[in-house]
């Protein structure tokens, strides 16, 4: 008789529960948190284990990679899926959680891709840099902030420009001058570190294919490449390039219940820092003097129907379609008037 086992990840201990094909419960423990030691239970049992569910989260690849590594067969399970499933329970607990392990057994479960280490690493990248840009644009807008209670006005200026800006205006002011020079020490101690990140980003940005031909479309950069190619990791998992819009959450809502019938707003479901990118890409496309392209014909037709914002959405759903097609079928992207160049060996 086959077992699954259900395991909710927490920091130091993780729950952990063992059930049979008919839902009866084996056993409950609770496990130190570490692949050897999760390994080293399940082998314990003496039971013929089936599968093991781990929730998606930020121990669970590497504790998938532990587990996979003895041989075991380990999946992970969407977040919402293990939420939504589990929301019956009046009282939640770790123990209560762990109790997944009955999706596992009835099949009521979707399955989340495990990256591969290099798109993991790239991830990394992208957050470092992305911290240190939401950090600099924090203690600018701090600098900016407490001079103004005391009615100085740094006003429009660059980055670059802010550090003088900001001396002159405290010329004579002896307290002031003695807070903010600190802080103008940190910040470009966070203009240094940012600058040296965001060269490793153009770098690896430079030497990948993928990304080369991704940023021939309009409005994607180093950063959105990067983006598209860590989050996606395997462009062969999805069936269809039309999938990845609801993947990434870039699709109405929708609830449909008798003579009720309402579309929302997207989802907001997948990877938010490639929803972000993408729509960073289409508003770059849709604002800024960029090349035409059929792209932004499109976005134009719609954002002349159902405003500029919806159309901001549009573009990036398309921009995921056409961005994938790209990748699958290594092309670049195909500008009004020119011929279609395939990478592909004839």
């Amino acid at each position: 008789m086959g077992h699954f086992v259900g395991v909710d990840v927490s920091l130091e201990l993780s729950s952990v529960c063992v059930v049979d094909t008919t839902g009866q419960v084996v056993k409950e423990a609770k496990v130190s948190t570490e692949p050897a030691e999760l390994v080293r239970f399940v082998q314990n049992l003496g039971l013929e284990v089936e599968r093991i569910g781990l929730e998606a989260g930020p121990l669970s690849a590497w504790l998938h990679d532990g587990l996979a590594g003895a041989g075991l067969e380990v999946v992970l399970l969407e977040t919402r899926h293990v939420r939504a499933a589990l929301s019956a329970m009046v009282i939640k607990t770790d123990r209560r959680d762990a109790r997944g392990a009955q999706l596992l057994r009835m099949g009521w479960y979707r399955p989340v891709h495990r990256k591969a280490a290099p798109s993991q690493e790239v991830r990394a990248l992208l957050v470092g840099r992305k911290l240190l840009v939401a950090k600099l644009v924090d203690v600018d807008g701090g600098i900016r902030g407490m001079l103004r209670g005391f009615g100085l006005k740094v006003g429009p200026v660059g980055r670059a420009g802010l550090p003088r800006r900001v001396r002159d205006l405290v010329e004579g002011h002896a307290v002031l001058r003695s807070i903010l020079e600190p802080l103008l020490a940190a910040r470009e101690a966070i203009r240094t570190e940012l600058a040296r990140l965001h060269g490793q980003v153009l770098a690896l940005a430079r030497t990948d294919e993928v990304c080369q031909r991704l940023m021939t479309a309009p409005g994607v950069g180093a950063v959105v490449a990067l983006t598209f190619r860590s989050g996606i990791d395997d462009p062969t998992r999805f069936r269809s390039s039309r999938a990845l819009g609801p993947y990434l959450g870039l699709t109405p809502r929708r609830y449909q219940s008798g003579e009720t019938d309402v579309s929302g707003g997207i989802s907001r479901a997948g990877d938010t820092m490639v929803r972000a990118a993408l729509y960073e890409a289409a508003t770059v496309i849709l604002s800024r003097a960029v090349r035409f392209s059929t792209l932004k014909r499109w976005a134009m037709a719609v954002a002349a129907r159902r405003g500029v914002k919806r159309a901001r959405v549009a573009l990036a759903q398309k921009l995921s379609t056409v961005l994938h097609r790209i990748w699958v079928e290594r092309t670049t992207f195909r500008w009004a008037g020119e011929a279609h160049t395939s990478g592909r060996a004839a």
